[in-house]
């Protein structure tokens, strides 16, 4: 029998790609849009988690529930943003929650979307793996609470994955198109001191992560989705200009440039530490990408 698989956030990069991935792999594909006008394409339906809202006939008969949607991190934290970012992950989880058990849905699994800043904005020596705790900063807090509420299915019975996901990289990414950017123009250097490390993943890797939390009965709990390996920021930033054929020669962007352009998001540029995927790597998932340097022309 035909499978259902209903996304969240399918309109994002990531989203788009899970999407199209789902569907050649023979799998019914729904969605949820915040969009009324969006709502009239077939299999696409509308919900609004602010307003505790969504349209039954998305969750009927649906076996998987993978959830994507968050407010983007990418840009200024206001006051006003950082309660979005928070909400629109964890209130979302929550209202879909509801709605399975209030419908009596037999959901086969709740795949979760998080972020390795579940283990903080910072840069040291310790590497991190699926057993540390999380930090007690803003992103830390956010993808515990997030986690948390995707929790609340597995305590229902229901197997429950959760992606922390790094950076996510290939042809037209949204997050390397802006480091390729300055590196296109001649102007490539390191951010900060350039030592912060940059968990990253290949789309095609993380797509495979996910489809796997749907067809391995097995997967359940906390997973790193970051390849295995470990790569500052001036080693990245250096790497892509080599393969873009441009020069890497100017002294880093200071931090105090970035924090005055972009306030306190500017955390998630200056700092990072290394985490691996230790749990993918015992289960035997084989990574596509492990080189950032053969990942494909930019």
């Amino acid at each position: 029998m035909l499978k259902t698989v209903l996304i969240t956030g399918a309109s994002g990069y990531i989203g788009q790609h899970l999407k199209e991935k789902l569907t050649k792999k023979g799998y019914r594909v729904r969605t949820l849009t915040t969009n009324l006008l969006h709502s009239n394409v077939e299999d696409c339906f509308f919900w609004n988690p602010d307003t505790e809202d969504i349209n039954r006939k998305a969750l009927e008969s649906v076996d998987y529930i993978i959830h994507l949607a968050g407010a983007s991190i990418g840009t200024r934290w206001t006051k006003k943003h950082k309660k979005l970012i928070l909400d629109s992950r964890v209130n979302s989880a929550k209202l879909l929650f509801d709605k399975i058990h209030l419908y009596k849905i037999p959901l086969t699994a709740f795949i979760s979307a998080s972020a390795t800043g579940y283990y903080g904005s910072v840069t040291k020596d310790e590497i991190f793996d699926e057993n540390c705790p999380a930090a007690h900063d803003f992103l830390g807090n956010v993808c515990e609470e997030w986690e948390n509420a995707a929790d609340r299915f597995m305590t229902a019975g229901i197997r429950t994955v959760k992606i922390r996901t790094g950076v996510v990289l290939s042809e037209n990414a949204p997050a390397l198109r802006k480091m390729l950017l300055p590196i296109k123009l001649g102007i490539g250097s390191p951010l900060g001191n350039g030592r912060q490390y940059m968990p990253w993943i290949h789309i095609d890797d993380l797509c495979d992560i996910y489809l796997r939390a749907i067809e391995d009965e097995s997967f359940s709990g906390a997973y790193n989705a970051v390849a295995p390996q470990h790569i500052t920021n001036r080693e990245m930033m250096r790497t892509l200009a080599k393969m873009l054929h441009k020069p890497f020669w100017l002294p880093p962007v200071p931090a105090f440039i970035l924090k005055f352009l972009f306030g306190k998001m500017a955390v998630i540029i200056l700092k990072g530490s290394r985490v691996v995927p230790k749990r993918l790597i015992e289960e035997g998932f084989q990574f596509k990408y492990t080189d950032i340097a053969k990942t494909g022309n930019f």
